[in-house]
């Protein structure tokens, strides 16, 4: 909304992340001692404690996957990229010092609390089961254990205990805080004028010595890149799977051995009445609730049509008790046991006795349901062929994989052992050490890229290496013709210098003029200038940034106050600030914009704070880590 919460936001969803989910990167606390990794080469030191070079590479494997399920579609050389590597390593000591911060302070919860949070807390809700316990679909989906997920838990808690008092503690009083919004949304009115480049272009005229010059000082500026014409080979599993046969009556018999497979789930539709009893309540407490129970169990037998009427007016349960008790469509899992035996036992219309469970006392009237029907043969048929044939192609894979990294290596001189031996198809392209804007699939691999720019595969134009994509892909290149980076005659590129020489000597004369004006302004307060405008961080009015940040920096106490900006090769900029403005905004936004404003200085004391740990606990990052580090082996797996 205001450019000071933009300039925040990365900083503020770290935090809100760190905050609300263990980032799966933590090891737990209990973990803290066995940091150290005998033989591994350090790449940062927290307290003392290595995080060494294939701890980084887990965590960084570990995000990359979080990504990909997350985002299918993502592009790979993003996942490849030093920048998200460096983040990753950032992640990673930020949390050493948490860690580090909570061991010293004893803040891991024990194991009551923990249950106890992990029940009531509703950031943990989407997680829980309706009896409390962890849902198992989200462990196996994390690769997780019910004991490693309550340490990563007992971790994430223990963090949050060392940022607390920080989160939690900045508070904007009122007065500062309109105060402060005052001055960060006011307006300025202005008027200026632009001296654009392009106005001067049909002005200018470069000599031939000029562009001489010019593309001697210029070289690297059109230093073609270094390329190689490469001809390579893919094997994948649709590759394998089109050598295999599937007969027709595997079809039928993998059909009638998975017959739960095409069973459409069955569901129940059910309403309910809860009288709620806890598992801890006393006897009396649920002995009361019981009577209460088969008091309402009477009457709904007595006269079923009221049943959404007795639940609305009843039930404890808040959920469905608005809905007249219905539970709408669910299947099996869903429920706790004792009531989905119940319901599935029951038929279309039928009331339960009392069900009993650890919520309470449940009267269920099983509504309708759905599901349960076999999918024919040949409706299916389809896609079980492809199924036996995807399992068939994974078994073949395997052998073929094995083949083709031992040929590439063995028969290092050509591909086309390989193509005539796993009938692959050759495929040729032109690339550089960097993946392409637009490469896709083995052309995107910068660990393709870099074993076709090894020393052997140059000088010896020999096979690379097989290199594993991952999802069972194996891809080797060979190197047809290398091209070094140059920089390319005058001639060649003559209009390309002419043209960037015309641009920087346009943008010289709309200095020039820009700041002439500047001077005259000032001489002659009074001159108008052709454009006004009205802005403010929240209507930049489409004029450039550089503008706007000038604008906004004036003194106050000087008006009219004449600025001029250089915009580089965009141009000059000179602008009078003629008066300050009140911001738009009623107070009554203040409700809304205070809150945000508290969370940015939130976010940049959390920061100020976790700067004092990492000197605390005596954060040092190796030079070459701080630098771009190369691929991971991950993000191509």
């Amino acid at each position: 909304m205001f450019d000071f919460v933009r300039s925040h936001q990365k900083v503020l969803q770290f935090v809100l992340v760190l905050l609300i989910f263990p980032s799966f990167v933590f090891f737990g606390v209990q973990g803290y001692s066995r940091f150290s990794e005998e033989g591994a080469r350090p790449v940062a030191e927290v307290d003392g404690r290595p995080i060494t070079r294939s701890e980084w590479d887990q965590a960084h494997q570990r995000a990359i996957e979080r990504m990909r399920q997350q985002m299918p579609g993502i592009d790979a050389k993003m996942l490849d990229s030093p920048e998200l590597k460096q983040q990753t390593l950032d992640s990673l000591v930020r949390e050493r010092v948490l860690m580090a911060a909570a061991v010293r302070d004893h803040l891991q919860p024990g194991d009551e609390r923990l249950a106890r949070l992990f029940r009531t807390d509703p950031q943990f809700a989407g997680l829980r089961n309706p009896d409390g316990s962890v849902n198992r679909d989200f462990l196996t989906a994390q690769g997780l254990t019910s004991e490693g997920f309550a340490q990563q838990l007992r971790g994430d808690l223990a963090m949050r205990q060392v940022l607390g008092g920080v989160t939690g503690a900045v508070g904007v009083p009122k007065v500062s805080a309109t105060l402060a919004l005052d001055a960060l949304l006011q307006r300025r009115e202005i008027d200026w004028v632009r001296f654009d480049p392009r106005t001067y272009l049909a002005k200018v005229q470069p000599t031939p010595e000029e562009l001489q010059s010019f593309f001697k000082a210029q070289e690297a500026r059109f230093r073609l890149p270094e390329e190689a014409q490469i001809e390579y080979v893919l094997l994948d599993l649709p590759t394998v799977s089109k050598g295999v046969s599937v007969p027709q009556e595997d079809l039928r018999r993998y059909y009638e051995e998975n017959q739960s497979r095409y069973t459409k789930a069955e569901e129940r539709r059910a309403s309910h009445i809860l009288i709620k009893a806890d598992k801890s309540a006393s006897s009396a407490d649920r002995q009361a609730a019981r009577q209460k129970a088969e008091n309402l169990l009477a009457e709904v037998r007595r006269t079923p049509a009221r049943f959404a009427e007795l639940a609305r007016k009843n039930s404890d349960d808040p959920g469905s008790a608005a809905q007249g008790g219905d539970l709408d469509f669910f299947g099996r899992g869903a429920m706790v046991k004792p009531f989905e035996d119940a319901l599935f036992a029951m038929k279309a219309g039928e009331i339960s006795n009392l069900i009993e469970t650890d919520f309470g006392f449940h009267i269920i009237q099983m509504t309708a349901s759905r599901g349960g029907e076999k999918q024919p043969f040949e409706s299916v048929k389809a896609e079980i062929e492809a199924e036996i044939r995807k399992q068939g192609a994974q078994r073949k894979f395997a052998e073929a994989a094995e083949q083709f990294t031992n040929m590439v290596y063995e028969q290092a001189d050509s591909l086309q052992p390989v193509i005539d031996k796993l009938k692959l198809d050759k495929r040729t392209a032109t690339v550089r050490r960097q993946p392409g804007p637009q490469a896709t699939g083995p052309l995107a691999s910068q660990k393709l890229l870099d074993a076709v720019f090894s020393t052997d595969a140059l000088k010896n134009k020999r096979n690379t290496e097989a290199v594993d994509l991952g999802g069972s892909q194996l891809v080797s290149a060979r190197v047809v013709q290398h091209t070094p980076a140059r920089v390319p005659p005058f001639e060649d590129v003559k209009d390309a210098v002419r043209a960037a020489v015309m641009q920087e000597q346009a943008a010289a004369q709309a200095r020039k003029e820009g700041q002439a004006k500047l001077e005259a302004l000032k001489q002659s307060p009074a001159t108008a200038l052709p454009q006004s405008a009205v802005l403010s961080r929240g209507q930049a009015q489409n004029v450039p940034r550089a503008l706007l940040d000038a604008v906004l920096l004036a003194p106050q106490d000087k008006l009219p106050a004449p600025i001029g900006v250089d915009l580089g090769a965009d141009g000059y900029v000179v602008a009078r600030v003629l008066k300050v403005l009140p911001r738009e905004q009623a107070a009554s936004a203040d409700a809304l914009l205070a809150p945000q404003l508290a969370q940015a200085l939130s976010a940049a004391e959390t920061e100020a704070y976790l700067s004092t740990l990492k000197r605390r606990f005596k954060v040092e990052v190796e030079a070459s880590a701080r630098a771009a580090p190369g691929p991971s082996k991950a993000a191509s797996q």
